[in-house]
């Protein structure tokens, strides 16, 4: 074939079905590369998971380390002085509260067989009363699905020693970013082309800072969500108060289907040990302390740090759900985040650096990278 009959073969195809190929072809072939990508970070899902904590570790605790030096401690002592920090603040509040959950749950087990009880006198004597008999059979049922589900002694076993070594990895390399951060970064940046040098620095400065924003924002939020909720369940009497204070601060991490799950809790167990009237009552406090958070602490504390539509934050949280299950639900906001505003300071900063040829001003309220 001759190249005017390639022309005219070419010719055939109308410029915008070309396009629309090519543009199906890209988007194809991007999704495989990330389809790629997801999978071998789930494959190594330990070592996935200890880099994902290492960031929100050190976009939390850096200000610890940069304290310990304008005291002129060290940078070994001053990230050294992070990495305490971060383990006084989890153990702390995990034995205080595991010590009150160990001294509460008697009464808390025997509260839960009266709470059943009162369930189980309502649906027999209730306005569409159930056949006793045909209760005991699905609970029957319920309890011989839960023992088969029960996870096996050795896998968990397992599981929590992958668990630590996790935790155990994260903490090391949180002390090298503390310490090294820069020198990491600046490291990275000499493996790019030249000419992307500026921009990529500058986005990757956008994102660490949206990233640093989300963790602490979320940290505030979360605290004055267990404060609020915590105080409601101590005056109304619910037991387990301080274990539930603290779900409730970790579920802040999972933005908007984490409140849901310890306003659920907070309720069950209310209701189990005191009944429905106490139930009712917790219901008013969460509702009120997430109707507070939602429109006045998320405006104030975040401010643009996220930017996103919460359509956009519950598709992000159920895909992450999804993908890596609880782990996947509290980074999901996150990398979405940071993933767009990078793309924001990159079809910022690219107009820019085409005309001067040179990098832009660092954008107002950018931190430095660790």
């Amino acid at each position: 074939m001759t190249g005017g009959d390639h022309e005219d073969a070419r010719g055939d195809v109308p410029r915008g079905l070309r396009s629309a190929a090519l543009t199906v072809a890209c988007l194809l072939v991007l999704a495989v590369a990330a389809w790629l990508v997801v999978l071998l970070l789930t494959r190594l899902a330990s070592l996935t998971l200890s880099l994902v904590a290492t960031l929100l570790l050190a976009a939390l605790i850096m200000p610890v380390s940069r304290g310990l030096r304008r005291l002129r401690a060290p940078a070994w002592l001053a990230a050294l002085g992070g990495v305490v920090a971060i383990v006084v603040l989890v153990t702390g509040p995990l034995a205080l509260i595991g010590n009150e959950t160990f001294q509460q749950w008697p009464a808390l087990q025997r509260g839960l067989g009266q709470g059943l009880d009162k369930i189980r006198e309502f649906l027999i004597k209730g306005p569409v009363p159930v056949d006793a008999h045909r209760i005991d059979v699905i609970g029957d049922e319920i309890r011989r699905r839960l023992t088969a589900s029960a996870p096996d002694p050795a896998a968990s076993a397992t599981a929590a020693a992958q668990g630590l070594a996790a935790a155990a990895l994260a903490l090391v390399l949180v002390f090298f970013v503390l310490k090294d951060g820069r020198t990491m970064w600046e490291w990275a940046l000499r493996m790019t082309p030249e000419h992307v040098r500026p921009r990529a620095d500058l986005a990757a400065r956008a994102g660490w800072d949206s990233l640093v924003a989300y963790v602490r924002g979320t940290v505030v939020i979360a605290a004055v969500d267990a404060t609020g909720i915590g105080i409601g369940l101590v005056i109304i009497g619910v037991p387990l108060a301080a274990p539930l204070a603290l779900l409730t601060f970790i579920a802040a991490f999972v933005p908007i289907v984490g409140a849901a799950v310890a306003g659920a809790a907070a309720v069950i167990i209310a209701f189990v040990s005191n009944g429905i009237t106490d139930a009712l009552l917790v219901i008013a406090v969460v509702i009120g302390v997430q109707q507070a958070e939602g429109n006045l602490l998320q405006p104030l504390i975040m401010g643009r740090a996220l930017r996103l539509h919460p359509a956009v934050i519950l598709v992000a949280v159920t895909a992450g759900t999804l993908l890596a299950g609880i782990a996947g639900a509290v980074v999901a906001v996150p990398l979405t985040a940071v993933v767009y505003r990078i793309y924001l300071t990159l079809r910022v900063a690219a107009p820019v650096l085409a005309e001067e040829g040179e990098p832009p001003p660092q954008p107002p309220g950018a931190t430095e990278v660790v």
